[in-house]
């Protein structure tokens, strides 16, 4: 087949497997966790990421990061420590955007000292602010844009740059924004990384993650993840393969409707605040334009202190409370009880995170619909 360059058509035919016994429309699914070892070029296994299955989403997802190669993962928190514990050890120091994911920060926190690395939290997302924070012994920069769940945008340039001069990796979570919104190797970044849950699967049903970079870099990942197991079931990766050919389209309408909600929602007076960064008074809106092919799918929103934001999503009628996000259906969650939890309540504070901020994930429902789900939980 000839190099497919549209994202659209990436999205469905990449790295599909051909059917050559029935001729089938869709990969096959190969569900062998037991291969030939004798006379063969390559020992199949599941745990070495080499299964066909593996190798189609593995395709199928480098192409849309214009990556050279790509990893499939049982979970986003499953890409995320196998990604960094393959390039620290022991006296080593890690970089950390102070904005990122709570799931990430407390695993940092909770384990990182038990192996001997070191690590900082930048004070803020300028380019100075992670430049002062790099040691000697640092390894590592890992930042996360669109952050969650305030929705602020890194410099991804910039960051790539400073990695570079310092001879550090440089890491992304890139799963607020997808590979199409954003490709963060076109700016220089080493490995981008999904929690494949989110967009990537996109119907709230399958767990992964997703590691992209060039070869050199995922195969030193595939080294330390041949040893942590945490590879994705070759049913996993049919489901997500599944999923994946529906991204473009799906993309677009999440794009879409959370402009459409984050404009209303901007100059609605029961509403104090609104962090999408689409909307031309985001902070980092300009940033945003250069560097995202559009601005997602995610907003949050900090409710006035006349309201209470458990008693708000009570009210809501069709958006769903729930722990997850990027799903065909809208949800929406209360950080300081959900993601970032974990945190102390000081910790949120230092981030901008308040009891009354709600981040919404907009699904693909007719953006009316929504907008009016949320207006008659505010007024009512």
């Amino acid at each position: 087949m000839k190099e497919l360059k549209g994202k659209h058509t990436q999205c469905i035919h990449e790295g599909q497997l051909e059917d050559t016994q029935f001729g089938g429309a869709i990969s096959p699914i190969y569900m062998a966790t037991s291969y030939p070892f004798l006379e063969v070029e390559e020992k199949r296994y599941p745990r070495y990421f080499n299964t066909p299955n593996q190798e189609v989403v593995a395709s199928k997802v480098a192409a849309l990061e214009n990556a050279e190669s790509a990893l499939p993962f049982s979970s986003g928190m499953a890409a995320i420590t196998t990604s960094l514990f393959a390039f620290l050890e022991s006296g080593d120091h890690v970089v950390f955007q102070n904005e990122i994911y709570g799931g990430s920060h407390h695993m940092i926190v909770e384990e990182f000292s038990k192996y001997g690395i070191e690590y900082s939290f930048t004070k803020g997302l300028s380019v100075n602010d992670f430049e002062k924070e790099i040691k000697k012994n640092t390894k590592v920069i890992y930042i996360e844009t669109p952050s969650n769940p305030l929705l602020n945008i890194t410099d991804i340039k910039a960051i790539a740059t400073i990695a570079k001069k310092h001879g550090i990796v440089s890491m992304i979570d890139n799963t607020f924004a997808s590979p199409l919104n954003q490709t963060p190797l076109d700016f220089g970044i080493d490995l981008s990384i999904h929690s494949a849950t989110k967009y990537l699967s996109g119907h709230s049903d399958i767990s992964a993650g997703i590691v992209a970079g060039n070869k050199e870099v995922v195969d030193k990942v595939m080294h330390t993840g041949r040893s942590f197991g945490g590879n994705l079931s070759d049913f996993m990766c049919f489901l997500l393969e599944r999923s994946i050919k529906t991204l473009g389209v799906r993309i677009e309408k999440h794009n879409e409707n959370a402009q459409f909600i984050a404009e209303k929602l901007a100059t609605n007076s029961l509403i104090k605040k609104v962090y999408y960064p689409g909307l031309t008074s985001h902070k980092n809106h300009q940033l945003a334009k250069e560097q995202m092919h559009g601005f997602g799918g995610m907003l949050s929103f900090d409710l006035n202190d006349s309201l209470e934001a458990k008693t708000f999503q009570k009210k809501l009628k069709m958006i769903r409370p729930s722990m997850s996000l990027a799903g065909v259906e809208s949800t929406i969650i209360q950080p300081s009880l959900t993601s970032h939890a974990l945190l102390s309540a000081e910790e949120r504070l230092v981030q901008g995170i308040s009891d009354n901020l709600l981040r919404l994930s907009v699904g693909l429902e007719n953006k009316e619909d929504i907008l009016e789900d949320i207006l008659q939980a505010l007024n009512n």
